[in-house]
C-alpha cells in the first residue's frame, strides 16, 4: 500500500501483512481496495480493532463501471461495492471497495457465482436494507444475508435496472399496467 496520510492504514497493513491491498486518496477521502476473499475479515477488523473502531456503516452502494477505462494499475472489475465507514469516536472516515467482474451475461437475473459477497449484517445490522438495494439494482448477492429479496422492484422483475446495459425505457415491463383514470382512483 502506498503511504497515505490516514491513521487507519498502518494498522490495516500490520494486521494483513501478506494481503494485496491498494489504498488511494482523492479529494481528501481515502479508499481501501480489498479482494472479496478478505472483505469480511477486513471489515470486522475495521469495526473492532482499537486503532480503527469504525462503528458506523454510513452507506453501502454498488457501482457499474461498464465502458469505463481501466486504471493504469491496481484491481478493476465491472462492478464495485463500496462501504462508507465512519468512526464516531475517532472522527475518521474510510471507504472500503471490492471489485467484481461477472462471468455470465449480465442482462438477466442469472445467479453469477462471481457476484457474491459475504454479508456484513453481523457487523452492522443496518446493512440489511443497503445490501438488499444493491442486490435489487445490480444483482450482487450477499451470502448469509437474513432476508435477501428485492426491495425496490417486484420479486419477478426480469433484470437489475441500475446496470448500465439495461435500457433506460426498460424492456416492456411497464406496458402491462392498466391505466387508471382520475375518476377510477
Amino acid at each position: 500500500m502506498p503511504t497515505l496520510d490516514h491513521p487507519t492504514l498502518p494498522a490495516v497493513k500490520a494486521a494483513f501483512p501478506d494481503a494485496q491491498l491498494v489504498a488511494t486518496e482523492f479529494r481528501g477521502d481515502t479508499t481501501l481496495v480489498v479482494g472479496r476473499d478478505l472483505l469480511h475479515e477486513v471489515l470486522a477488523f475495521l469495526k473492532d480493532a482499537p486503532d480503527a473502531k469504525y462503528d458506523l456503516l454510513s452507506d453501502l452502494v454498488g457501482v457499474d463501471y461498464l465502458n469505463y477505462p481501466p486504471p493504469k494499475s491496481g484491481p478493476f472489475g465491472r462492478f464495485a461495492v463500496v462501504y462508507n465507514l465512519e468512526s464516531t469516536t475517532r472522527n475518521t472516515r474510510l471507504f472500503v471497495k471490492v471489485f467484481l467482474d461477472p462471468t455470465l451475461d449480465t442482462t438477466g437475473t442469472e445467479d453469477d457465482p462471481v457476484l457474491h459477497l459475504p454479508t456484513c449484517t453481523d457487523l452492522w445490522p443496518g446493512a440489511e436494507w443497503l445490501e438488499r438495494e444493491v442486490f435489487d439494482m445490480l444483482g450482487v448477492r450477499f451470502d448469509g444475508h437474513p432476508d435477501l429479496r428485492r426491495i425496490l422492484t417486484w420479486e419477478s422483475f426480469p433484470a437489475h435496472p441500475h446496470r448500465k446495459d439495461y435500457p433506460v425505457k426498460g424492456r416492456g415491463e411497464r406496458e402491462d399496467y392498466r391505466v387508471i383514470d382520475r375518476e377510477d382512483a
